[in-house]
């Protein structure tokens, strides 16, 4: 049963890659890099779901620590770049973000911590 919750979790960010690499979001270098950083780990997150071993765990510890500071520097920076147009106060936009950032990616590097570290 988790197992179906964890595929549909994974069905949606294929989804929203999908209508990423549709709207043509992927044009720029920062952006490939982040989309290959993201096939690996749902790669990573497929192997702890199915519960097969596809790489070697070591592997997937450096796929672990290399995504999610790639992921976070990349977010912020992005974050930071787009914070310069609203009058809101910076802190509130960065609690929403980090909030909507744990709700995203981290069941992704959840799934990855249990399948490189377990």
């Amino acid at each position: 049963m988790i197992n179906i919750f964890w595929l549909c979790y994974l069905g949606i960010l294929a989804i929203a890659t999908i209508g990423a690499l549709i709207k043509g979001a992927f044009k720029t270098t920062f952006w490939i890099i982040d989309f290959v950083f993201s096939v690996i780990t749902w790669i990573g997150l497929f192997g702890y779901i199915t519960n097969t071993q596809i790489l070697n765990p070591l592997v997937w510890k450096f796929v672990f620590v290399s995504g999610l500071l790639w992921h976070l520097i990349f977010g912020f920076k992005k974050f930071n770049e787009e914070l310069k147009d609203d009058d809101e106060p910076q802190s509130i936009k960065l609690v929403i973000y980090g909030i909507t950032l744990i709700i995203l990616i981290g069941p992704l590097y959840f799934g990855l911590f249990n399948y490189a570290f377990k």
